[in-house]
């Protein structure tokens, strides 16, 4: 199933409703859809690299509004439909977040994971559901989706505007790696800037 999505995603990014399809799938990949929006932006970009800017914007807002709505369905229909998300990718026990959030960093923890898994191939989609669910902070959620996505399309968008196919190659079979490392990069950089400015300040 995942292989024949990912093919019409693929298809979708040289329709001539390509534009309106990358929203779509922004959208509902950042609260259930299993295929990540930068399959189409690479194409897209390779395609027309002038407008690789709009591109980013188009998946960039549509994934963080996308984002609400996973908020949405997890403080509200948690039990009735986001559990179920949960299920369908391997999750039966959604306790393991519930814990990273009651640590001792609390909310700023929180934001962290949010970060890590807007930037990296980690599953955003469980994390908006369970920041509904555990009611984080809702500005603090759209702007860190906003800011986490925004950085990794641009990247995307930006490098096959600079590389075309080549990068395509790069990231279909280093992407997820990279994408991982750079996130958990930022994240341990942001961690220390907190530690520091807790602990001396």
């Amino acid at each position: 199933m995942f292989k024949s999505l990912f093919d019409k995603c693929v298809k979708l990014a040289s329709s001539k409703f390509a534009d309106y399809s990358l929203a779509i799938v922004s959208f509902i990949e950042s609260s259930f859809f299993p295929v990540p929006p930068d399959i189409m932006i690479v194409p897209m970009v390779v395609a027309k690299k002038e407008k690789y800017f709009k591109i980013f914007l188009i998946a960039t807002l549509s994934s963080a509004l996308g984002a609400l709505l996973g908020y949405f369905i997890g403080s509200i229909f948690f039990n009735e439909l986001g559990v179920k998300v949960f299920e369908f990718y391997g999750y039966d026990n959604t306790d393991f977040l519930r814990e990273k959030f009651q640590t001792s960093g609390g909310s700023f923890s929180w934001l962290l994971i949010l970060f890590t898994a807007a930037f990296t191939p980690l599953p955003f989609k469980l994390v908006t559901i369970f920041s509904g669910f555990i009611q984080f902070n809702l500005f603090l959620f759209f702007f860190t989706c906003l800011l986490a996505r925004g950085l990794r399309f641009f990247i995307v968008a930006y490098l096959s505007f600079r590389f075309g196919s080549t990068f395509s190659s790069f990231l279909e079979k280093k992407g997820p790696f990279w994408a991982t490392v750079i996130g958990l990069t930022i994240v341990v950089i942001a961690l220390i800037i907190y530690l520091v400015t807790k602990f001396y300040v």
